[in-house]
């Protein structure tokens, strides 16, 4: 087992990544259905939570069926953020992450998320800060470095782990790689081949499929792996790995019917969430996901962003069941 704090996860631990936009409670719980084993909320401003920001504060949402769970927060001021793991402590998540790994530029050029890997002093006193201030398990996620000549993440792990972080996440790529090329988790697997080590360390980057994630585990000696963007529209990636991991073989790809019956469950989770109307409008930015691949969906499409009803929206789905079941369609993806 895999232990943060309190908190055991399984070997081969499988991580959903936060993700702007898209890891909100509703997409979280699917995900928690599917196999995911530990997620983390959007990344939050810490600017956001003293401020009282109503879009930050709703960020600190958490369904108990998704747990354990880490909030995410990101900043550039020391005070500002000892100060946001203080709040998002009173939401009473089971950890606190630091996002030192947003490349955007107006984070980063703000001074915060990656642009720490720019100032490993200001960093560890920011860590260190943070984790006086909770009595939660306190973790962090990064990057290689800002750019190929300062790729420093070996040392700031060593620094992380000494002053009490309990688990590191290392996205395979610069800052200035922004998601371009190829990840590249050497450093990675050298982090955790590290003898001063301790603590567990999971990779992020470019896991989209069963046989991507059983390679990493066994190249690289992560203890998890993070997933992001392969889990839009496709949350049971998850449990595709494991069973890829037990024993080498497939889960069935899921047919039209299935793919329904997931999207059916992520609105009922957003509407839970936040009520019919708002959990209708959150939800519009996920059909096209759902179903990708399918051939002319084009008005099934439209009618599901613009409907403001419930009950239309699950005789729409109902629909696509229907009438791609007859087609004998094939998902391409």
């Amino acid at each position: 087992m895999i232990k943060i704090g309190n908190i055991l996860l399984p070997n081969k631990a499988l991580l959903l990544a936060p993700m702007e936009d898209v890891s909100d409670p509703p997409f979280r719980s699917v995900c928690k259905l599917y196999g995911a084993d530990m997620m983390y909320t959007e990344f939050i401003s810490s600017e956001g939570l003293i401020r009282d920001a109503a879009k930050s504060v709703q960020k600190l949402d958490i369904f108990d069926e998704e747990r354990p769970i880490g909030i995410q927060i990101f900043g550039s001021d020391i005070d500002s953020m000892r100060e946001s793991a203080i709040i998002s402590t009173k939401a009473n998540p089971d950890l606190i992450d630091i996002n030192y790994g947003c490349p955007v530029k107006n984070v980063a050029c703000k001074g915060a998320g990656a642009a720490l890997l720019r100032d490993i002093p200001k960093m560890v006193q920011m860590t260190s800060e943070i984790v006086k201030a909770t009595h939660l398990p306190v973790t962090v996620k990064t990057r290689l470095g800002w750019d190929d000549s300062t790729k420093n993440v070996t040392e700031a792990a060593e620094r992380l782990q000494d002053i009490g972080i309990q688990a590191l996440t290392v996205h395979g790529r610069t800052r200035v790689q922004m998601y371009k090329g190829n990840a590249d988790w050497n450093l990675i697997r050298e982090i955790k081949n590290n003898p001063r080590i301790r603590i567990p360390i999971f990779g992020n980057g470019d896991v989209d499929s069963p046989e991507k994630a059983k390679q990493m585990f066994d190249e690289y000696d992560v203890d998890g792996i993070m997933i992001g963007r392969a889990s839009i529209g496709s949350p049971w990636i998850f449990n595709e790995i494991k069973q890829y991991l037990k024993d080498g073989t497939h889960l069935p790809k899921p047919g039209i019917k299935e793919r329904v019956e997931v999207c059916k469950k992520h609105l009922d989770y957003s509407i839970k969430w936040k009520k019919e109307v708002l959990g209708l409008l959150e939800m519009r930015r996920h059909y096209a996901n759902y179903f990708k691949g399918l051939d002319h969906f084009k008005e099934y499409r439209m009618r599901l962003v613009t409907s403001n009803n419930k009950e239309t929206i699950y005789d729409t789905l109902q629909e696509i069941i229907e009438h791609y079941s007859e087609e004998g369609a094939i998902l391409k993806c």
